[in-house]
């Protein structure tokens, strides 16, 4: 285990929080510390199986149902997960966590997942800007924002759900730009 807690130790400052696995027959997943203390605010419940609404505890309120309908979705169908939405600190900070990881089936036949959290806030705090470095122009995003709801709106319908997190993700970069420019 030295290797492991070395491994932790030294992704941290990439943004590591933290691993999941999830018996999805049993509706349970255990986080490991780092984990259970960002997203279940309580590092005292790693390791133990918990439901989706303990495990994910301190998720924002404005995140949680889209965040758990995509879980549970997911936890029907198997594949991959790629979720970025909102925590809230015990102080009330707000976090923003890349959730990656597979729910595929195991040697049973049974659906089990395993991922990671990341703590991608830094990614957050930057100015929009356009490729070639300059701030971008005031109607500029809007413009981008306007095509990427009908983009996301027709991939919802083809119902490719990687095509569908990578668009969702852009709104959700173009709206959290638009937010900070607005603040």
């Amino acid at each position: 285990m030295q290797l492991a807690s070395e491994a932790v130790a030294a992704l941290q400052p990439a943004g590591f929080v933290g691993i999941w696995d999830t018996d999805v027959s049993a509706g349970r997943s255990v986080l490991d510390a780092g984990a259970a203390a960002m997203l279940a605010g309580n590092p005292g419940l790693a390791g133990q199986p918990l439901a989706l609404e303990t495990a994910l505890g301190r998720i924002h309120p404005e995140d949680r149902d889209w965040v758990f309908g995509k879980i549970r979705r997911v936890r029907q169908t198997g594949g991959p997960v790629s979720l970025e939405f909102r925590v809230l600190s015990g102080r009330g900070d707000v976090r923003w966590i890349l959730n990656r990881g597979f729910l595929g089936p195991d040697g049973s036949g049974t659906l089990h997942g395993r991922g990671a959290y990341l703590d991608v806030t830094d990614l957050y705090a930057r100015p929009a800007r356009t490729p070639d470095g300059a701030p971008l122009q005031a109607g500029d995003l809007e413009a981008a924002a306007d095509h990427c709801i009908d983009a996301h709106a027709a991939l919802d319908r083809y119902g490719d759900p990687y095509l569908q997190t990578v668009s969702g993700m852009l709104l959700l970069g173009i709206g959290r730009t638009l937010a900070q420019r607005q603040a």
